[in-house]
């Protein structure tokens, strides 16, 4: 007699099914690439006419670039720094317009498509068209700068004053100031959590606030009582997405590729990749832990 698949065992193939690509690609196209750079970080390379000859260091490549190296060490401070100063308010941002986004009104497909726009002008296809002469982007990117110089409408002292009449601390008003500042930046950076955030609010189910609304609940404890437990999971997502994003292309990386590429020290650069790939482990490894304990996962 055949037996059929329990829930779980068709939830468990469903999920091999779906990191199969990924699974094989890493299996054919990274585990070389992988290896070899472990060896190129204890290693001195030389380039020689048959390719390259790899002289066993040791350690020293680490060495080299925590003390030696004068400014690997400052570059990874400040994007941690830097990294830990956006992802709030990349998150907020994204949350916040995730939620008006999915309030129905005319016109809201043409508003979503705005807010994602910015990731597809950043792309590195979009760039990469553009250095080719494919497309021509500079035009536009002018304007939108001389509006920008040329605007007056707001000025950020006066949320700073209102903020701090409010008894708001001052560390937290230069904070807001600063997003504000930096509003085009963080759009720019919120794309793809915002439709991460909209996909988990379009999966909440209306019976829940009709309840709420029933039992007199106003909007604001809906959102903290359904909204924002509901959409925990996709947080824990959005967060460790937007730390992966902002390291992916930051000053370090750069740095990294000029001393292989530049400098020719590919030892070096490949210790340097390493310890900074440790670095990002270690704060994505504590980040999931503490927010994982906080998370709902409604079954």
């Amino acid at each position: 007699m055949k037996r059929s698949l329990t829930l779980t065992q068709k939830r468990a193939l469903l999920g091999i099914l779906f990191i199969l690509p990924w699974l094989l690609g890493f299996l054919f196209l990274f585990v070389s690439p992988f290896v070899q750079s472990i060896r190129f970080s204890f290693s001195e390379l030389q380039v020689a006419p048959s390719g390259y000859d790899l002289s066993f260091i040791g350690l020293d490549n680490y060495t080299n670039a925590l003390r030696i190296d004068p400014n690997f060490n400052r570059i990874l401070t400040e994007s941690v720094s830097e990294m830990a100063y956006n992802v709030p308010m990349i998150l907020f941002f994204s949350l916040f317009a995730a939620t008006l986004l999915n309030s129905k009104f005319k016109g809201r497909p043409l508003a979503r498509a705005i807010f994602f726009l910015p990731v597809i002008l950043a792309s590195g296809a979009i760039a990469e068209a553009q250095s080719a002469g494919l497309i021509q982007l500079t035009g536009s990117s002018q304007i939108a700068q001389e509006l920008g110089e040329q605007q007056n409408g707001f000025d950020p002292m006066i949320l700073a004053n209102m903020l701090g009449n409010g008894g708001i601390p001052i560390w937290f008003i230069e904070y807001i100031v600063t997003a504000v500042n930096r509003i085009y930046e963080i759009i720019r950076s919120s794309g793809v959590q915002i439709l991460i955030f909209l996909a988990a609010l379009q999966s909440v189910p209306s019976t829940m606030y009709e309840v709420a609304k029933m039992e007199g609940a106003t909007a604001y404890e809906s959102f903290w009582k359904i909204t924002f437990p509901m959409v925990s999971p996709l947080i824990l997502t959005n967060v460790i997405y937007t730390i992966i994003d902002s390291f992916a292309d930051s000053q370090v990386t750069q740095y990294i590729y000029e001393t292989a590429f530049t400098s020719q020290n590919f030892g070096l650069s490949a210790a340097m990749a390493w310890m900074y790939t440790i670095v990002v482990s270690l704060i994505l490894i504590v980040v999931g832990f503490f927010i994982s304990r906080r998370v709902f996962y409604y079954n």
